[in-house]
């Protein structure tokens, strides 16, 4: 059946509350995406369900444990409505936050460590698609450029010790593995778009006029490119990228379409190559990664540099240690941001399976 974008948006959400609690930095990204489709279809009764439930960050809300405290007065989603103006009352709660974040302890190159881990330095890209649009969205709300400029340094940081310089792509994690110094080998689907969501996000709201925007969209448009060589055939990206013995992974194509989206929409992805590869990854992921009653598929569950021992952290790991869900956390909101820009670039609707 062919459904509208925007819709098949809604149905997700609706879906992911049929199924779960929303909470942790999963419900939350359910949740940004929402106010993004609030917006585009200006609906006021969608915006209120948005607003009513950040409201009750951070104090009227029964918290999970989190990596960072920014997830504690509504992550991203609550940081975006500020910045639209649909919120002036989080002023102080935002701000309280994000002095919060840049009081966190950080390695030698000044990244951010897992708060959880205070002998050794933990670094992971997830904490990208967090942190920088957390920041680059309080920063702009208030005009601040501390906040902006720690919102571009964290994702060029990260970028800069975790790409792996022979093939383009992210490895996830430092200090996980045995060997505190190690990086762990894979080229994950989801930490490839966590990374690419933070740069995504810095391209479609860092002024021209910002003395970092040349460096994020040369980053941006880089990673792009070395994405783009391991789509596969069918229009996904695989859990390990570049195997193509992998399985297909639907939270990371996500991620991966909804910065597509973005650069194409900004200008910057100007070959038809680009749009070639949206519309794709579009069709694919509406068609194989879909039911018709809206539960998701291909998801990898929670992955924090996987496995025991010798194997931590290696391809194996993350290809064996982690096998695909059917309606998995993480897969809503990542789908719902890719078909959220698939409706802002033109594509009204897609095809999901009858049955």
């Amino acid at each position: 059946m062919r459904i509208n974008t925007l819709e098949l948006c809604e149905k997700i959400f609706e879906r992911y509350e049929s199924q779960y609690t929303l909470k942790a930095y999963y419900g939350l990204l359910a949740y940004y995406a929402l106010a993004q489709v609030a917006e585009a279809e200006n609906d006021e009764t969608l915006r209120k369900k948005c607003k009513d439930y950040l409201s009750l960050y951070p104090d009227k809300f029964e918290h999970p444990r989190y990596s960072f405290e920014c997830y504690r007065v509504g992550g991203i989603g609550k940081a975006w409505m500020f910045f639209r103006n649909l919120a002036p009352e989080w002023e102080s709660d935002l701000r309280k936050y994000a002095d919060i974040t840049m009081a966190y302890r950080v390695d030698e190159n000044g990244i951010l460590c897992h708060p959880h881990s205070t002998e050794i330095d933990k670094i992971w890209i997830d904490a990208v698609s967090c942190i920088t649009p957390f920041m680059l969205y309080t920063g702009l709300a208030f005009n601040e450029k501390k906040y902006i400029d720690f919102a571009v340094g964290q994702c060029i940081k990260m970028y800069d010790c975790l790409m792996d310089r022979t093939c383009g792509l992210l490895h996830q994690a430092k200090g996980f593995m045995p060997n505190p110094e190690s990086i762990s080998h894979d080229h994950w689907s989801r930490g490839n778009g966590w990374g690419y969501m933070g740069l995504a996000e810095l391209v479609r709201y860092l002024p021209s006029e910002n003395e970092h925007r040349a460096t994020v969209e040369k980053y941006f448009l880089d990673h792009t490119d070395a994405m783009l060589k391991y789509q596969a055939k069918n229009g996904l990206w695989r859990q390990e990228i570049p195997e193509e013995l992998s399985w297909y992974e639907s939270s990371g194509t996500g991620l991966i379409l909804y910065g597509l989206g973005i650069g194409l929409r900004k200008g910057i992805l100007r070959d038809e190559k680009y749009r070639v590869a949206f519309e794709k990854g579009i069709e694919a992921l509406a068609k194989l990664c879909l039911s018709h009653d809206f539960s998701t598929h291909q998801s990898c569950p929670s992955c924090l540099c996987p496995g025991e021992g010798d194997e931590k952290g290696t391809i194996k790991a993350y290809l064996t240690e982690r096998m695909p869900k059917t309606d998995e956390v993480h897969s809503y909101g990542c789908m719902m941001l890719a078909f959220l820009e698939a409706y802002k670039n033109n594509i009204p609707d897609v095809e999901i399976p009858d049955k």
